[in-house]
């Protein structure tokens, strides 16, 4: 007896994404979601163009968000503008949308297309098959009373923790990047900026006669007259660095330009920070019946800390997998259907993820940072090749000669 042919553990954009692509192809697909909606997340609320693509797919209507036209970067003194580039396979533009109204309009949507959501519902464990130790379901608490699921197939989307994940030991590898990420929101005048704000350099004093602290800073409109602020650092090794992200904050806001009206009474809500496992550092994304998606995959780029474009392309690459295994009339046939995600995220992933590791262990030094800023940023064309690999803005076959560049870079990289 099932409750459902997948069981998909949590509702975010990971989730909403699988759950969405399962209804879509006619399964009955179950998503168990600890919280009620809406509900907040800890997020810089910023879409790029490649994670606009994946709602552009799945259908999403966007009319009325805010839109952005590209990144704006600042340090050592300089600027540079860099315009998200024209592609065949991704829009000109990047959105932001708080995180609280995004995941609500995904799992709404996933729902409208014949999901079911059960809110309140915590995930303590999984339910295993006697003799092949496959999950065939989950043990939970729904509104504090202690319930059983089963289903055919498992998907974790339980974002950064991935609890059921790490109950049966797919625990984070520690030889892999990790960023931690602060933020809150801020009226400024600064919010009616159409572009992506960066602040390359983070000072521990006046900027440029004091240390450089490790970390970046952002600020980028969410809504009319309010910008999500924020900063975040990043270990190569996945190691806490043991930072004052609030000191930081702090810092950050006294130095930055008046004109932008950063200070404590303009904050709408305290500075809350959470954790960015990156570059698949949870593995296998599939063994025994479950899937790991978004970030209980550990899929956060190490270049930029985005999360949500591959949490929307793991779902949709997931329930791919999960349809055509539920489609099979053998076991063995299901499983050979199953294997194919880990590999086609690799395939997908892999290469990039490893220049991304690669890139993290350079900048996590704020002496290279500066190095890098202070002659990187008042070369334009170097700036737009850089913030089209960072941003993964880029066509993977064909474009122009840095997109050719780029792909060729992550056709050589060895698979993260």
């Amino acid at each position: 007896m099932t409750d459902a042919d997948v069981i998909v553990v949590g509702g975010g954009p990971a989730g909403a994404s699988a759950a969405y692509y399962l209804a879509i192809q006619g399964h009955d697909v179950l998503v168990l979601e600890k919280a009620t909606f809406p509900r907040d997340k800890i997020c810089g609320d910023g879409l790029t163009p490649r994670a606009v693509s994946e709602l552009v797919r799945m259908g999403i209507d966007t009319a009325g968000w805010v839109r952005n036209y590209g990144i704006r970067g600042y340090g050592a003194g300089n600027f540079v503008e860099v315009p998200w580039p024209e592609l065949a396979s991704m829009p000109n533009y990047g959105l932001a949308k708080r995180r609280k109204e995004l995941d609500h309009i995904l799992i709404r949507h996933a729902v409208a297309a014949g999901a079911r959501l059960e809110e309140g519902v915590a995930v303590t464990g999984a339910i295993r098959h006697e003799r092949t130790g496959h999950v065939v379901g989950v043990l939970a608490k729904a509104h504090g009373e202690p319930r059983e699921y089963r289903a055919r197939y498992v998907v974790d989307a339980g974002g950064a923790a991935a609890r059921l994940a790490t109950s049966l030991g797919r625990v984070q590898s520690k030889n892999r990047p990790m960023g931690v990420a602060h933020r809150t929101y801020m009226r400024s005048p600064l919010a009616s900026t159409d572009f992506m704000e960066s602040q390359l350099e983070l000072w521990e004093g006046e900027a440029g006669s004091s240390n450089n602290a490790p970390g970046y800073g952002w600020a980028w409109p969410v809504e009319p007259g309010v910008l999500n602020v924020g900063l975040g650092s990043l270990s190569s090794k996945g190691a806490p660095k043991g930072l004052d992200y609030r000191a930081m904050f702090e810092t950050w806001m006294a130095n930055a330009p008046a004109e932008w009206e950063f200070a404590p009474e303009n904050m709408e809500g305290p500075l809350r920070g959470a954790a960015l496992p990156m570059a698949f550092s949870r593995k296998p994304l599939y063994a025994d019946g479950l899937l790991l998606v978004g970030d209980a995959g550990g899929m956060v780029s190490p270049f930029n800390g985005e999360g949500i474009a591959y949490a929307l392309r793991s779902g949709r690459e997931a329930a791919d997998a999960l349809g055509q295994a539920l489609a099979r009339t053998s076991a063995v046939s299901a499983e050979r259907a199953l294997a194919r995600y880990p590999k086609i995220m690799a395939d997908e992933l892999g290469g990039y993820y490893s220049l991304g590791r690669m890139f993290a262990s350079l900048i996590e030094r704020p002496e290279i940072m500066h190095v890098c800023v202070r002659h990187g940023l008042p070369r334009p064309t170097l700036m737009r090749f850089v913030m089209r690999l960072l941003s993964d803005a880029y066509d993977k076959s064909g474009g122009d000669w840095m997109d050719r560049l780029i792909a060729s870079l992550v056709k050589v990289a060895p698979k993260s």
